[in-house]
């Protein structure tokens, strides 16, 4: 079964327990930066589970304990030595710090042991040197009989044990080394002692061969050949004949190494290699055209145009807004009630200290006699921000999508609950990125790129008096009406569809949220998107080294094909699912980690559906979900979804949006027109209500 290295990040992240960042990459060995708190592990793809949590809980033992010292300046000490008594150290602190860990370090070395990770199935254990033994003691000590000399050895070992510092640690690797050091020593002497008494052998053979040659049984010839050879294997054993041993051979600590070989092994070489990539920092200043520049340049392009011309739509305009006032206030009226619901629920009742007389003369039975107050908390500060799809896809249901918005709009007004309208557009001619292209975000390695011209048109908002805002809906309304119909004025330069920048828009997000909470001293924000699907990916900027130029160049280029969001600040990742050439998940990924950053945002997705495009709507849903969802649909004419990103996702059809809701009908209708007429403006007030119902207690 494959590893699944999004469940092993998360693992180390929860035993970490701190804001540790962790990658995993095509690296043959772990390692744990200390200024960026980046923990990167292999990805040991032929490891079992077991084996991969007993890993991923000594490198993050790492991660916590061991401190990032320039030790070796001040002892020199092998480091091999020291990474021995520190992984001693280190797996003792997890297993005390999260008691279950003992289990998967006992069955991780327990594999470990079974597939000879530690290479000694043709070796002998007892005549390894000590640090060898330690080692293999306190790893896989439970499968395999490790032995110590009980009055110098075993004291190093307890010492080893009993580590409960990086110094001590320091102490005891030095202690270890420095007796291993000894042990090699005497093994040197001990092996130079033979060869002298071997040589002294041969030395006596030799004269007797000498004896024999005098005596005439040996060529000289020969003789002067062999007598050669022998000088030339002495010399290359001891030098000039000294006995002195070599001060620089350190000993070896062959477990560690052939543990670090057989790790290799684990790693598919044939594996992709994982990219991160992470938000680039936005300059909004730049990015949002002020609502006032906007409206501007549309009574300047309208300056010349005849008002009655715009007296038909206009028309239409108050016609929707005497009709849908019935909508708004249910949601007005719902808002209140559950905001009232909730505070009555928070409510205290305490003791005053001060007598109720009306309540004296029931002293002989009744202890209550004081008077009491009731302390209701104050409601929190509600806040909308509205970002609507200003792409061409729209253009057949802008009208309705806006009609949605006004409503929303109408309830802030009536509410006093502030709100901003944002249009994402890539059409606005934003004379800032003409000036410097990279004012408005940062152009770095493997940040993603906002796309050119992008470009977030603040419509309306509720700074504007009730005057001026009233004004602007009609300007915006008499745009969106000209989408779907021909119109006798020309629509304002930059408010024409375009694309759909809504991955750019949510990256922004960032900003304006938390910039909108401060500045209207707010407790809860809502985000309501509106649109009709999700935004085209995103591009990274990566490094290109072209054949034919001598100096790399950074691009925008498409994300590799193992690729993750990561997020410093939350410390999480999110895996971009590649589908054929574009990423589908892209939106919700961006939605999912604006959700963990911004916790007290709830974010809602509005999408006007025409019929046919319900199943394009549901297609993240499994199957049974998907037919409960269509018979909801087929009766209410909308649904609503909880698994693409948003808290919630209303598709709510554009037909039934279309159809006027009032009960009317003809002088000359008959009985059965007029009943059909009520049951169908009942049944589309009942879906209007059930919807608003569903939003009213998302934002309250």
């Amino acid at each position: 079964m494959a590893v699944s290295h999004e469940i092993k990040s998360q693992l180390a992240k929860l035993l970490a327990t701190e804001d540790l960042m962790v990658e995993h990459r095509k690296v043959e060995t772990a390692c744990f930066n200390v200024q960026t708190r980046v923990l990167t592990l292999p990805m040991w793809e032929k490891a079992s589970n077991e084996v991969y949590d007993m890993l991923v809980g000594h490198e993050v033992g790492h991660a916590l304990y061991t401190p990032d010292e320039n030790w070796i300046k001040d002892r020199k000490i092998p480091p091999q030595f020291v990474n021995i008594v520190e992984d001693v150290r280190i797996e003792k602190l997890m297993k005390r710090r999260y008691a279950g860990i003992s289990k998967t370090f006992y069955r991780g070395y327990k594999e470990l042991a079974e597939e000879d990770f530690f290479c000694l199935e043709n070796e002998d254990v007892s005549k390894m040197n000590l640090a060898d033994r330690v080692n293999l003691h306190f790893k896989i000590g439970s499968f395999c009989d490790i032995s110590f000399q009980e009055h110098d050895e075993m004291p190093i070992v307890r010492m080893i044990d009993e580590c409960e510092t990086f110094e001590d640690v320091l102490l005891s690797a030095e202690v270890l080394y420095k007796f291993c050091k000894k042990e090699q020593q005497e093994q040197q002497e001990a092996n130079i002692s033979q060869n002298q008494n071997e040589q002294e052998g041969q030395s006596e053979d030799t004269s007797d061969k000498q004896s024999e040659q005098q005596m005439g049984y040996s060529d000289p010839e020969n003789q002067s050949e062999k007598d050669g050879s022998e000088k030339s294997e002495v010399n290359n054993s001891y030098g000039d004949g000294s006995n002195d041993i070599e001060s620089d051979e350190e000993p070896k600590t062959k477990t560690m190494d052939n543990f670090e070989e057989s790790l290799k092994d684990l790693i598919d070489e044939n594996g992709r290699e994982t990219a991160y990539y992470e938000l680039p920092i936005v300059n909004i200043n730049n990015i949002i055209i002020p609502n006032e520049e906007i409206h501007k340049n549309c009574d300047d392009a309208w300056i010349e145009t005849d008002s009655k011309t715009f007296e038909w739509v206009d028309v239409k305009y108050n016609e929707f807004k005497r009709s849908t006032q019935k909508e708004v206030n249910y949601l007005v009226k719902e808002f209140e009630c559950r905001k009232s619901a909730d505070s009555y629920s928070r409510a205290t009742i305490s003791r005053t200290g001060i007598l109720d007389t009306g309540k004296l003369h029931t002293y002989r039975y009744n202890e209550d006699l004081f008077k009491k107050v009731s302390i209701i908390p104050d409601g929190k500060n509600h806040g909308l921000v509205f970002i609507l799809d200003w792409s061409g896809s729209m253009a057949d249901i802008m009208l309705d999508t806006v009609k949605q918005l006004f409503n929303l709009i109408w309830f802030c007004k009536k509410t006093n609950i502030p709100f901003d309208v944002y249009a994402f557009t890539n059409d606005y001619p934003n004379q800032k990125y003409n000036d410097d292209p990279k004012s408005c975000s940062e152009h770095r390695l493997g940040v993603f790129s906002i796309g050119r011209m992008f470009s977030l048109m603040n419509i309306l908002n509720s700074k504007t008096n009730s005057k001026e805002l009233e004004k602007q809906m009609k300007t915006i309304f008499r745009i969106v009406h000209s989408f779907r119909s021909y119109q006798e004025y020309s629509i304002p330069l930059g408010m024409g569809l375009s694309g759909t920048p809504l991955n750019e828009s949510l990256m922004c997000l960032h900003e304006i949220l938390p910039k909108f909470k401060k500045e209207n001293k707010l407790q809860k924000v809502q985000c309501v998107i509106l649109t009709d699907g999700e935004g085209a990916p995103l591009k990274v900027y990566k490094e290109v080294q072209r054949p034919w130029e001598e100096d790399s160049r950074i691009c925008e280029m498409w994300p590799s094909e193992n690729s993750f969001l990561r997020d410093r600040k939350t410390g999480n990742t999110y895996k971009l699912n590649k589908t054929y050439d574009h990423y589908s998940n892209f939106t919700s990924v961006l939605l999912n980690n604006l959700r963990d950053r911004l916790t007290d945002v709830n974010f809602i997705g509005i999408r006007v559906l025409p019929p046919r495009e319900i199943g394009s709507f549901i297609e993240h849903s499994n199957y049974s979900e998907r037919q409960e969802l269509i018979k909801t649909w087929k009766k209410e004419k909308s649904i609503s979804l909880t698994n693409v990103g948003y808290h919630k996702y209303f598709g709510i059809s554009s037909t039934s949006i279309s159809n006027n809701s009032d009960f009317s009908v003809d002088d000359s209708a008959t009985k059965s027109q007029i009943k059909n007429a009520f049951v169908k403006s009942l049944k589309s007030k009942k879906m209007n209500k059930k919807i608003l119902g569903e939003f009213v207690e998302l934002i309250a």
